[in-house]
């Protein structure tokens, strides 16, 4: 993301972001991204951790951001230029977060940051690829006299393997759905075999099979909807960071191979058709940073129509990663649909980052909903 303007507190994040995705994500990619059929990279979630990269959205007192919504674009947009799965989790962990904010349970988020001292007992697991919504819920919550207890199938829970708690949408009596935290280490509990996605490999999924698990309500009975939604006003915009980033890593890499390529005595770089497809990614590129900073200045400042800009960018920029990482496969040639390039990878992580909050074409339905319904598209003032 472009430096220009931002606060001192932010280009010192963004730095620390860009150094540690250079060291840490770089090499070892390919191998990465073998998983489930090779180990986890747990050292470097570890010390995205142990940096801050799963806090950045906690109050500032507990070590979170002033500005926390640019401040995490600025990490997803470093860390999914070099390796997107990490960028799934952190975006997961804060989901989560957030997710407990606006249902008036912070403490348990402190309570469980407080209790770990490894990451497997801090880190907390949500599905972060769907929107209970738009699905049939299989988990149900039962009352069972003052607690509850859960049954059924919660399914694609990024990080149910290696986290300890989780938070997961179930039924509950009455209308709509709620959510409930979940200690995965309780009797009850079983995680299935790490789910094999389209992209991000390396960010761990698994289905959860529960037979009366106790669960702890968080918020309102009912009320897990509104919590959702208010969530995705919030953190579209950092989704879309995580496809930009995927958008950098691709054209960077395309540019770099044209710049490298000789084919007819020259550079293929000088070539206009070549060009012509750089000149694509760049301005796409350059779009999305450019949307992806305004929006979550946006939401920081909470500026009038932040939360459809928030929505908007998202839903452009997804869309315009996609093409762009099939323009960098497209550049590159045969050689483009190769793991040693990173280009076939982008291309799988950018549709896999289409489908988090939900399927991209029910979110625009949402959106579309909501203008009609009488909110204002184009209102975005200081």
């Amino acid at each position: 993301m472009a430096l220009l303007g931002l606060s001192e507190e932010l280009r010192l994040l963004d730095d620390m972001a860009r150094d540690f995705a250079l060291k840490e994500l770089v090499e070892g990619r390919e191998e990465r991204d073998r998983y489930p059929f090779a180990p986890l990279f747990e050292e470097v979630l570890s010390k995205a951790f142990e940096v801050g990269f799963f806090t950045i959205l906690s109050p500032e007192e507990s070590g979170g951001a002033t500005e926390p919504v640019q401040a995490l674009c600025l990490v997803l947009e470093e860390v999914c230029r070099e390796d997107a799965s990490l960028g799934g989790a952190i975006f997961t962990v804060a989901l989560t977060q957030e997710l407990l904010r606006l249902a008036g349970a912070e403490e348990i988020w402190k309570k469980i940051c407080a209790g770990g001292a490894s990451l497997r007992e801090t880190l907390p697991a949500f599905p972060s690829f769907h929107n209970p919504s738009d699905t049939t819920l299989s988990l149900e919550a039962r009352r069972d006299g003052g607690a509850y207890r859960l049954s059924g199938k919660a399914e694609y829970v990024v990080l149910g393997n290696l986290a300890g708690k989780a938070l997961l949408p179930a039924r509950s009596a009455g209308e709509g759905w709620s959510l409930f935290l979940v200690d995965l280490g309780s009797s009850g509990v079983l995680a299935g075999e790490p789910v094999l996605s389209l992209g991000l490999h390396a960010c761990p999924a698994v289905d959860l099979h529960l037979d009366e698990a106790p669960g702890e309500l968080v918020g309102e009975e009912g009320k897990g909807e509104g919590y959702f939604e208010a969530a995705v006003d919030r953190l579209s915009v950092a989704a879309a960071a995580a496809s930009c980033g995927v958008m950098k890593g691709s054209f960077e890499t395309a540019l770099d191979y044209a710049r490298q390529r000789m084919q007819g005595g020259r550079e293929i770089v000088n070539w206009s058709e070549v060009r012509m497809i750089l000149s694509s990614m760049a301005v796409r590129t350059k779009a999305a940073e450019m949307m992806v900073r305004e929006a979550a200045e946006a939401a920081d400042s909470r500026r009038a129509g932040w939360e459809l800009a928030s929505r908007a960018a998202a839903l452009q920029v997804q869309e315009a990663a996609a093409e762009v990482a099939c323009d960098g496969i497209q550049l590159l040639g045969g050689n483009g649909y190769m793991q040693d390039y990173g280009q076939e990878k982008r291309f799988r992580d950018a549709k896999q980052l289409q489908a988090l909050l939900g399927m991209a074409p029910l979110r625009k339905l949402r959106f579309i909903r909501r203008v009609v319904d009488g909110e204002k598209p184009w209102v975005f003032r200081g």
